[in-house]
């Protein structure tokens, strides 16, 4: 009676095996669906990528104003006639800047130990 429980059980250790363990095991099926979600965000990503690349060769290939902001965006040109306002931000007077203040003479500097 002990030996037929002890044959049962290796079976139905060998018949588990495939199913924890094997080519289709539960494991490899789990690591399959993760790497098949990464990759459907992946493609998502790009898809909105595409889409937002296709939409700016439309306005590129339909109209004017896509082009015209593109050369005073990246070429910095501007129409005739037109006046170009240029806002430099620099920091108030109340805000302390990080900078040392530069010591301007026309004395040369001495030492305090050397005698002139």
């Amino acid at each position: 009676m002990k030996a037929l429980t002890l044959i049962f059980v290796i079976l139905i250790a060998l018949l588990q095996y495939p199913l924890w363990l094997g080519k289709g095991s539960w494991l490899r099926v789990w690591n399959v669906n993760q790497q098949i979600d990464e990759q459907k965000e992946k493609n998502a990503a790009s898809k909105l990528r595409n889409e937002t690349l296709n939409a700016e060769v439309r306005d590129l290939k339909q109209g004017n104003a896509a082009i015209e902001e593109r050369a005073r965006s990246e070429l910095g040109m501007i129409k005739q006639d037109e006046v170009f306002y240029q806002v430099i931000d620099q920091p108030l007077p109340s805000q302390p800047t990080n900078k040392i203040p530069a010591v301007t003479s026309d004395k040369p500097a001495v030492s305090p130990n050397k005698a002139p």
